[in-house]
């Protein structure tokens, strides 16, 4: 008996019942500084919410770059005191956690700062919810809305145009013996501030700019064609697809443009909203393996994954796709829904190809594939409200197109 009809019936049942759920909801918001220099702004948030000695969260990356001087000089002057963890790998592991939360209490910090893209952010988020749990693993908080505390005050600063992080109440950690990462999402690890300064992102590298604007496109596109999004979700996924369609090719070829980068970090920022609201989709339900078991670039994994998942999703993102090419300014409302998603997709695959992302994963091997996809679906399904329910033997099928 194939027992896929009712598997997939209960997996939208499921996901209708969260859907009415999620709307009864309080999402918070953090208050939110932008503008060149608005860096030297944060010490005043801080004072705001009694932070004396901050813990800042970040990469070697970041160090070696001296891309925190105009912050540490803030804080000095304002007379904030500070440490510093720079340890925090490219998918930010439980060890990494740990070890800055560690520090946390060594110094007697009472708060934190996510400086640099989604993996200081994400580490710092879950520094801040350990310290205010001691009894209560990372482990334990896997899953959904499972912290039990209020977690210590949070503040982000993102240095990529990528994964809004700054205004998500989530945070992706690998466990480094399973090589499997997986989410913690609570409303609780919303930031209380985060800065959009782009002076901290003219100085990206070209490919980061690249991949970390493209996971800003798919955080848009798998709020959007899901099926969770609202009118407020649908407003920001469509001005993300539109400002990351007119300036992400600025971004990449001319770092130091101020207004291509001020509007990427919005789109990011807008991608980040929607997404935290409204979920997303297949394309990080693999992505998240890939990165656990390759380490690859989560941006980059979502960059290659993005054309192949909306091909899959076929006639049941049409609609939605033929809206967002409409949005991103590639189509008119003239043209057949069938030949603007059609376009759209294309023209994911040209950012791609204009800015040297690969289509295939060369890290990927064919044996693994059995895992990826087990794992993948197990994040996917039930939870996430996909036009498309996918099943294991599809997703093998999609890992085998990746094969180089």
């Amino acid at each position: 008996m194939n027992l896929w009809p009712l598997q997939k019936a209960w997996y939208r049942s499921f996901q209708s019942a969260r859907r009415i759920y999620i709307k009864t909801l309080h999402f918070p918001a953090p208050e939110i500084l932008s503008g060149e220099s608005s860096i030297g702004r944060l010490p005043q948030l801080l004072k705001k919410y009694q932070v004396h000695h901050v813990l800042i969260v970040t990469d070697q990356g970041i160090s070696r770059l001296g891309l925190m001087d105009d912050l540490l000089c803030a804080l000095k002057e304002q007379g904030i005191h500070y440490s510093v963890y720079d340890q925090v790998l490219p998918n930010p592991t439980v060890e990494n956690i740990e070890e800055a939360l560690q520090l946390y209490g060594q110094q007697r910090c009472e708060g934190v700062i996510g400086f640099g893209g989604g993996s200081p952010m994400d580490c710092a988020k879950l520094v801040a919810a350990r310290a205010a749990n001691p009894s209560q693993s990372i482990k334990h908080m896997r899953g959904e809305l499972r912290i039990k505390n209020k977690p210590a005050p949070i503040f982000a600063v993102p240095t990529t145009a990528g994964t809004g992080s700054e205004v998500t109440i989530a945070a992706v950690v690998k466990d480094a013996a399973t090589h499997e990462k997986y989410a913690i999402t609570d409303l609780k690890l919303m930031p209380l501030g985060a800065v959009l300064d782009p002076a901290l992102s003219s100085g990206l590298p070209a490919h980061i700019t690249a991949a970390t604007g493209m996971d800003a496109l798919t955080h848009a596109v798998e709020a959007y064609i899901g099926r969770n999004g609202t009118e407020f979700t649908n407003e920001k996924a469509r001005r993300a697809v539109r400002l990351i369609f007119e300036h992400l090719p600025t971004a990449y070829c001319n770092g130091s443009n101020m207004q291509a980068r001020t509007n990427m970090l919005q789109a990011a920022n807008d991608a980040g909203a929607a997404f935290t609201r409204a979920y997303v989709g297949y394309v990080h339900a693999i992505a998240h393996q890939l990165g656990g078991v390759y380490d690859v670039p989560h941006g980059l994994a979502n960059a290659i994954l993005l054309p192949y998942v909306l091909e899959y999703y076929g006639n049941a993102a049409v609609p939605k796709l033929a809206e967002l090419a409409i949005a991103g300014g590639i189509g008119t409302a003239k043209e057949p829904n069938a030949a603007l998603a059609a376009h759209f997709i294309e023209h994911v695959r040209h950012l791609n190809k204009n800015m040297n992302i690969p289509s295939k994963v060369k890290e990927l091997r064919e044996q693994d594939i059995p895992l990826i996809a087990q794992r993948a679906m197990q994040e996917g399904n039930p939870v996430y409200p996909v036009p498309k329910i996918m099943s294991i033997h599809e997703c093998k099928n999609l890992l085998k197109k990746l094969l180089q």
